[in-house]
């Protein structure tokens, strides 16, 4: 069940990258970064997925340059650590901005 919740969350992944395109505004970043970008953003969302202590349909993920944004909700602080531990651990991830809210 979690293999299936993982390729789902892939596919949502890489069907978004593939309909937003790969356009690259002036002083942003490559087409190159930006794929890569995604494939981060796509990892981190499939460990998430994983994850059971972690609610992944709460949590955003971006990524620009390496750099991991964390935003949206967590029901504990310990959700929020393992969501920020989890981005931390995955491969290219540069630094990692948890912003994460916890709510009550």
């Amino acid at each position: 069940m979690k293999y299936i919740r993982a390729l789902a969350f892939a596919a949502l992944a890489g069907i978004t990258i593939i309909s937003t395109g790969c356009a690259v505004t002036r002083d942003q970043q490559t087409v190159g970064a930006y794929v890569d970008d995604a494939g981060i953003t796509a990892a981190v969302k499939a460990k998430m997925a994983e994850d059971k202590t972690v609610s992944a349909a709460a949590i955003s993920v971006e990524t620009l340059n390496g750099t991991v944004q964390l935003s949206g909700f967590a029901k504990s602080h310990a959700e929020k650590n393992q969501a920020e531990a989890i981005a931390r651990g995955s491969n290219h991830v540069r630094e990692v901005r948890n912003s994460i809210v916890v709510r009550p």
